[in-house]
């Protein structure tokens, strides 16, 4: 039985519900989650919690996304992507290949991006995208992004292909509509495709058909990523048999119980793994208390 995370190739067409619902079906659980959704015509990374792996949620660093997509240039919807209903067309053939790359280098770097009408973030408890479907425009606030790298893939009009390495909460569908205009013709993402979310990635995913073969095979242990590896961004507390039976029984261990010194990336209020053996035991909180000796406050216990 998995106790940790599975990376889910999702499929174009469902919702990312849709998977959690196939994954508690296939693997006989209930406690399963997934940890950010992806548009149903999107494709790709969809890291998915599993018992235990759903304690870990809340201290994932899925801080970086990457994605491939394709816009298709001299369109505009009113979903920003294929999907949705044309509202503009322009004429594409202007547009040269050292066009795209110039704007593809202008939108590298801290941006501001105004969420899409069609999408689930809420106004006064009414997700937008209801209001949408209303055919109401409501004014969004800005929210503020980064562009890390935004390399192009392929030059085959009207389709551009392009690979973006962004922040969490960064709409490709409207990078691609905001291209367009500055392309001066418009565009619309026609696929999407996530490569990676945080330490998750394409590589290690496997699909719904696939999951579903392992568990009857029996080989689910091969696909799963333990709640440790996820957690590899935080600093490592290896705890002795004493911190470990404190932390069993809910009780933060002092540093005489961890088996190395205090970690310099050990902050007032950073957050750190207590692990035994490669065994994640509990997340914790470091606290200043006056001396060079920070307290251990426990957050989540694993064990």
């Amino acid at each position: 039985m998995i106790n940790g995370f599975v990376v889910i190739d999702k499929p174009a067409g469902i919702t990312s519900h849709d998977v959690v619902s196939r994954v508690r079906r296939i693997l006989g659980t209930r406690k399963v989650g997934h940890t950010g959704t992806l548009d149903p015509f999107a494709t790709g990374v969809l890291p998915v919690a599993v018992n235990d792996g759903t304690k870990a949620i809340p201290f994932l660093d899925e801080g970086v996304k990457c994605y491939e997509a394709v816009m298709q240039m001299g369109v505009a919807t009113d979903t920003l992507d294929m999907t949705g209903t044309v509202i503009r067309t322009a004429d594409w053939l202007p547009v040269t290949r050292e066009d795209v790359e110039s704007v593809l280098m202008r939108f590298i770097g801290h941006l501001s991006q105004i969420p899409p009408m069609y999408s689930a973030i809420k106004q006064d408890g009414q997700p937008l995208y209801k209001l949408a479907r209303q055919g109401q425009v409501v004014e969004r606030t800005a929210r503020e992004i980064d562009i890390h790298s935004l390399e192009l893939l392929s030059f085959a009009p009207p389709f551009v292909s392009f690979r973006v390495v962004c922040s969490r909460g960064t709409y490709v569908r409207t990078l691609a509509d905001d291209m367009g205009v500055m392309l001066g013709c418009g565009g619309a993402l026609k696929e999407l495709r996530r490569i990676a979310s945080g330490p998750f990635e394409i590589s290690a995913s496997v699909s719904l058909e696939g999951l579903e073969e392992a568990a009857q095979l029996g080989t689910l242990e091969s696909l799963s990523v333990s709640p440790y590896a996820a957690l590899s961004h935080l600093p490592d507390i290896p705890l002795n048999d004493n911190g470990l039976a404190l932390v069993r029984h809910g009780r933060s261990p002092e540093w005489p119980a961890a088996e190395v010194p205090v970690p310099s990336a050990c902050n007032d209020g950073s957050l750190v793994r207590l692990t035994q053996n490669g065994t994640l035991v509990a997340v914790a909180e470091c606290r200043s208390c006056g001396d060079d000796v920070p307290r251990i406050i426990l957050k989540r216990v694993f064990m």
